[in-house]
This record gives C-alpha cells, sequence and structure tokens, in this order.
C-alpha cells in the first residue's frame, strides 16, 4: 500500500481545500483517473491517479484542508503482492482461488512458509507494520529525479545508513542511505524510472519489528534454491505464448511493469506480452522495451500488416532490399545533461556575449609550480594550475568588482557579491559540473588547491554535495586539458563572466633585447555579460589577472 503525496500545485502554494472526491475507499483506479478535485486560492485543480490500483483510505475528507507534500490518499498498486490484496479482502474469488492454487502447488517445504507468507498482514497484527520511505529533499528546487541503480533487492536485509539507492537529479549524483536496520519489503521506483520528491521511495520492514516468522516470509518471496528459481522458467515462456498462457506472477496474472514502461508502449504502438521482461518475475523494464524497439520490434510490430500486403504485392523478379547499415540509438536527455542543455540555450538566447581573447605567457608560473609541487605533496595537496588560476582571479577581482556581481531578476539592480566562488567546469560521466570553490580570497593556495582535488573527484564520480554547486560567482573552463586552444564559452547564469583557457604551447617570441626566446603561451577567451561588462572593463580585468600569472610573486603581496 503505498501514500499518494500531495504534489506541489502552484507556485507558493502549501495547502488546498478538497472539493470532491470523485472515488471512494474500495474503488478502482485507471492511470491518470481524475481522483479528487482541490480548491487553493487560485484555481481549481484535478488530481489524477499515478498508476492503476485500488483505493484503500482517503485521508483528507471531502471540506477539509489537505497540506502540500503530505498524504492526501492511500492506494494498492495494481502490482502490489497478492497476498495484501487478500489480507484487505479485496480480492475477487477467482483470483483468490488461483493463489491458494498456486499455494497448494509450491513444494514440501512450504508449510512453515505459507504460514509466514502474508508478513505485512502479520506484522500488522503486532502493531509492526512496514514503513514508506518518502523521498527527502535532495537539492534546492529539485522535485523528482532518475532512479539510475539500486543496491538493494526486495528482502535483504538492510543497516542503518547503509547505501540503498543511487539517484540521479539534474545536478548530480546522489546517493540515499538507509534511515535505520530492517529488511527491504517493497520498491516502489523500478530502475531507470522517476522518482518525486516527498513520495514512497521503498518500503521496508524496521529491525524492531522483524521476527523469524518475517524473515521466513521475505525469504520465501525470492528463491533461495535451483527448483525454485526453475519453476519461474515456464510462467516467462508462457507470458509471451498464446493467449492462454499464465501473463506473469503479478496480483491478477498480469506482467509487472512499471506505469511509465506502459506509457511507453502504448506510444510505440507495443503489447506488454510481445517485449520479453529481464526483472523480478518477469518485470518488463524500460530497458527491455527500448532494446525491444532498436532490434526492430517497434516497426514489425506497427508494420506487420504493410509488410504482408507489401510481399503480396510485390513482383517476383524484384531484388532483396539491401541490408541496414545500423539502428539509430536513442537516450533519453536526462540528468545533468538536460538541465544544461535547457541552461545553455536560456543563456545563450538571453545574455548578450562579450568575447575577449588574450595570450599568457605562463612560463614563470610553470617553474614555480614546480618548485612547489613537492612541499604541497608533502601537506598531501596536488598543485595543478588550476589553484593559481584561481587566486589571481580573486586578486584581480579587486580592480574590477563587478566581474563579482550578478543582475537582479527584473535586470534594475548590480549586486556586487562580498565572496569570490571560482566555479570550474568538470566532464563527469554525468554530464558538464560546475562546482566551485568558495571564498577563494580568503584561502591559501594549499587550501584551494585541496579544494580543488576534491571538487574533481566528486564531481567526475557524479556525488558532487548540492552546496558546492550552488552560489558561485564566476568561472574557468580548462578546455586545454583536453587539448583545445580556442573556446568561445557561454556564461553560467547568473553569473555575469567565464573564462575558458586553452592548452599551453612552447611557442617562439622575442625578448626584450629582440632575441628569440622558447616560451609556454597559454591563450584564454573571456565571456561577458555585454549588458554590464564593456570590452574596456574585461580588458583592464584580464590584463590585471594576466600580470599575476605571468609574474606570479607578485601574488605574495597581496596573499593574506
Amino acid at each position: 500500500m503505498s501514500d499518494f503525496m500531495l504534489p506541489d500545485i502552484g507556485e507558493g502554494i502549501v495547502e488546498c481545500e478538497v472539493v470532491e472526491w470523485r472515488v471512494a475507499e474500495g474503488d478502482v483506479i485507471e492511470e491518470d483517473q481524475p481522483v479528487v478535485e482541490v480548491m487553493t486560492d487560485k484555481a481549481l485543480v484535478e488530481i489524477t491517479a499515478p498508476e492503476a490500483g485500488r483505493i484503500t483510505r482517503l485521508h483528507v475528507p471531502q471540506g477539509e484542508i489537505a497540506k502540500v507534500h503530505a498524504p492526501l490518499f492511500a492506494y494498492e498498486a495494481e502490482g502490489a503482492d497478492s497476498t495484501e490484496t487478500a489480507a484487505s479482502g479485496g480480492e475477487p474469488a477467482e483470483e483468490a482461488s488461483a493463489a491458494s492454487a498456486s499455494t497448494a502447488a509450491a513444494p514440501a517445504a512450504a508449510p512453515s512458509t505459507a504460514a509466514s507468507s502474508t508478513p505485512d498482514s502479520a506484522s500488522g497484527s503486532r502493531g509492526r507494520a512496514a514503513k514508506d520511505f518518502i523521498l527527502p529533499d535532495i537539492g534546492e528546487g529539485i522535485v523528482e529525479c532518475e532512479v539510475v541503480e539500486w543496491r538493494i533487492q526486495e528482502g535483504e536485509p538492510i543497516a542503518e545508513d547503509q547505501p540503498v539507492v543511487d539517484v540521479m537529479t539534474d545536478k548530480a549524483l546522489v546517493e540515499i542511505t538507509a534511515p535505520e536496520a530492517g529488511v527491504m519489503s517493497r520498491l516502489h521506483v523500478a530502475q531507470g524510472e522517476i522518482a518525486r520528491v516527498h513520495a514512497p521511495l521503498y518500503a521496508y520492514t524496521p529491525e524492531a519489528g522483524v521476527d523469524e516468522d518475517e524473515e521466513s516470509g521475505a525469504a520465501a518471496e525470492r528463491p533461495s534454491t535451483p527448483a525454485a528459481t526453475a519453476e519461474r522458467a515456464p510462467v516467462r515462456e508462457a507470458s509471451s505464448g498464446g493467449p492462454d498462457g499464465v501473463r506473469g506472477r503479478g496480483p491478477y496474472g498480469r506482467i509487472p511493469a512499471a506505469p511509465a514502461v506502459r506509457r511507453l508502449l502504448r506510444e510505440h504502438d507495443l503489447s506488454l506480452e510481445a517485449v520479453p521482461g529481464s526483472g523480478k518475475q518477469g518485470r518488463v523494464l524500460k530497458e527491455d522495451v527500448l532494446n525491444y524497439i532498436e532490434q526492430g520490434g517497434a516497426a514489425s510490430a506497427s508494420g506487420e500488416k504493410a509488410s504482408a500486403a507489401s510481399q503480396a504485392t510485390a513482383p517476383a523478379s524484384s531484388a532483396p532490399s539491401a541490408p541496414s547499415q545500423g539502428e539509430v540509438r536513442v537516450e533519453p536527455l536526462r540528468g545533468v545533461r538536460a538541465v544544461m542543455a535547457r541552461r545553455m540555450v536560456e543563456s545563450a538566447s538571453t545574455i548578450p556575449h562579450f568575447q575577449y581573447g588574450e595570450e599568457i605567457d605562463v612560463t614563470a608560473l610553470l617553474a614555480l609550480r614546480e618548485r612547489l609541487k613537492p612541499l604541497a605533496q608533502a601537506e598531501g595537496a596536488r598543485l595543478t594550475l588550476m589553484p593559481f588560476f584561481m587566486k589571481a582571479m580573486a586578486l584581480a577581482v579587486r580592480e574590477a568588482p563587478i566581474l563579482n556581481a550578478r543582475l537582479n531578476d527584473d535586470v534594475s539592480e548590480i549586486h556586487y557579491l562580498p565572496s569570490v566562488n571560482v566555479g570550474m567546469a568538470v566532464d563527469s560521466r554525468t554530464g558538464l559540473l560546475v562546482p566551485n570553490v568558495k571564498g577563494v580570497e580568503r584561502r591559501s593556495l594549499l587550501e584551494v588547491a585541496a579544494e580543488v582535488q576534491r571538487l574533481t573527484e566528486a564531481a567526475r564520480s557524479g556525488k558532487v554535495a548540492q552546496e558546492d554547486l550552488r552560489d558561485g560567482t564566476i568561472s574557468i573552463s580548462n578546455i586545454g586539458a583536453l587539448g583545445g586552444t580556442y573556446a568561445a564559452p557561454i556564461i553560467n547564469a547568473p553569473e555575469l563572466a567565464i573564462v575558458a583557457i586553452g592548452k599551453t604551447q612552447w611557442l617562439p617570441r622575442f625578448d626584450a633585447e629582440d632575441r628569440v626566446v622558447k616560451r609556454a603561451i597559454m591563450t584564454v577567451t573571456w565571456a561577458g555579460d555585454h549588458r554590464v561588462i564593456d570590452g574596456g572593463t574585461i580588458a583592464r580585468f584580464c590584463n590585471a589577472w594576466k600580470g599575476y600569472l605571468e609574474d606570479p610573486e607578485r601574488m605574495l603581496l597581496h596573499l593574506g
């Protein structure tokens, strides 16, 4: 049984009045069926069912006030365990007899299991029912996330603070841990599906509510012997067989599949029986559907009649068509890549970018870094050029503070920020992330180097904390680390400037005596918000920054 949490239904709305329930307790509901009408202070809103199932309880009576992110009604999902349905007294007689028949056909070792095959109802009689884990706030403004990987399966024990699931938000990969010890009862959201903040993510039985009977009941739900595993094979084959075959192991003899998977099947005009499921109990996952489509399943399903007709009318002398050169691989745009796409389009289309390029001689900087590297390693820090770039930038901001400012929402005020939080673009496995080092002007070079190392490792693993991604004031994109010489960066709004650093090249240059010498030259390209930053301002700022990098020992005069 799952609680439906009243979602965000309008900006700033925290409660609403229940005007009319369209269903009653015990009613069967379909996915997207209207369930209740609620009145906010702005409009009448219709709430629909998230998936098919049966209403078990209405938490808020008609005419009462419902709170956003609080339970509105409880329902039993269509894919819930049949024993739970039987315990609630809502199972039809035919399904109940089918359930009893399957119990009678179980191995001889099942008598003790049969007595405990309804752990939820047993624990409920002792007041120790399974608890739903509600997905908490995992970042400012985040309302949903994608379940990337379940670390625990149904029936397995969990320990307090043990990693349970990895979820991907539009900013980073987040690891969700167990709030307390117990046994995993149910995974509400399948891998690859979307989980909602303040909605149930999984159910578990706390350790205090676990006894030998419950553990044996949980063990009965998963095969522990080869014989038990072998029993599933005929069911999987029958699920894709004739119309009289058993359609999976769900409560109504249906093949298990999440609502989003069923929707995807409808969009591609596919039947659930046609797609082989690789999940537990033959569950059809989204990956199964996408793989089936890539293999030509959608085309063969939707064009079967057309193909037969064309074969019937084709002349006998027609040559066979050439084989396909390859299939198009479809990958949904989600998580960090999705938000990056949205923000880059917004930034490029709403901010007038002003580009400014320069060359910087970093010969002295490279020599200084080589002298300091052993000392930094002794302190446990890896000294790259990035800490020097950041420290010099924080010093240059003193001469042009507008580059460390931002505009308010209606573009009527410039807010000069007191701290220089330098962001650095990192090419992570989840997409482009821009964590930032806070308060660079107050940190030593070693402290900045340690933060750069920490943030780089966290970003590449996709596990950056939300606070490390917020409140950046100016950014650096080190494209040169990948071999690029020039780039035209896009501003990371609401910041006003970003610099792209190209690779360092050893090039011939003239010295003060007009002799040709070998120098390390690095190219940089600035992008500034031309609404408030003009060419002269960015040139003066870049010259100050360049001065610190070309003569790095000058920075010693200004370090606090």
